[in-house]
C-alpha cells in the first residue's frame, strides 16, 4: 500500500512540474486575419514596387478627434489602451476597446475620436511602398 501511494505521490509530483512548464510556453493568438476591411470592403491589392512597412505607435489624447484622412495601402493596428471609435465619411462607425484590432479600410475617407476619459494607444502597421504615403489628409 504503501508503495501505491509513494507512486501516486510522485506522479502528482511530476504532472505538477509538466504543468509548471507549461506556463512558461509560448502563446500564440490570432488578432486578425482577413481580407476584408472592417466595414466590410475587399482589401486591395498591394501596390507594385519596393516594399516598405512602416509601424506607428499613436496616442490619441482624451476628448480629441483626428482630422478627416485616408490610407493609399493596407493596415492593421491593436489598440494598446483606451477607447477609440472610427467613422467613415459615409457614416460607418466602429467602437475599439482596448486590446481590439482593426484591419483600417483603404482609400476611404475616414476619421478617428476618442471620446474616453484616457489617452487610447494604437501600434498600426502599414504595408506600403517607398515613396508612397501612408496617410492623405482632406
Amino acid at each position: 500500500m504503501k508503495k501505491l501511494f509513494y507512486a501516486i505521490c510522485l506522479t502528482l509530483l511530476l504532472s505538477s512540474n509538466v504543468v509548471a512548464e507549461d506556463v512558461n510556453a509560448v502563446e500564440v493568438k490570432v488578432l486578425a486575419k482577413t481580407s476584408i476591411s472592417w466595414d466590410g470592403q475587399v482589401l486591395p491589392n498591394y501596390p507594385k514596387g519596393k516594399p516598405e512597412v512602416t509601424i506607428l505607435r499613436i496616442k490619441i489624447p482624451p476628448e480629441v478627434q483626428l482630422s478627416m484622412h485616408k490610407h493609399p495601402v493596407i493596415n492593421a493596428g491593436v489598440l494598446l489602451s483606451g477607447e477609440l471609435t472610427v467613422v467613415t465619411e459615409s457614416g460607418k462607425t466602429l467602437h475599439l476597446k482596448s486590446g481590439d484590432s482593426i484591419v483600417e479600410v483603404v482609400n476611404t475617407w475616414h476619421y478617428g475620436k476618442n471620446e474616453g476619459d484616457k489617452p487610447a494607444e494604437i501600434i498600426v502597421f502599414y504595408a506600403g511602398i517607398s515613396d508612397m504615403p501612408i496617410t492623405i489628409n482632406k
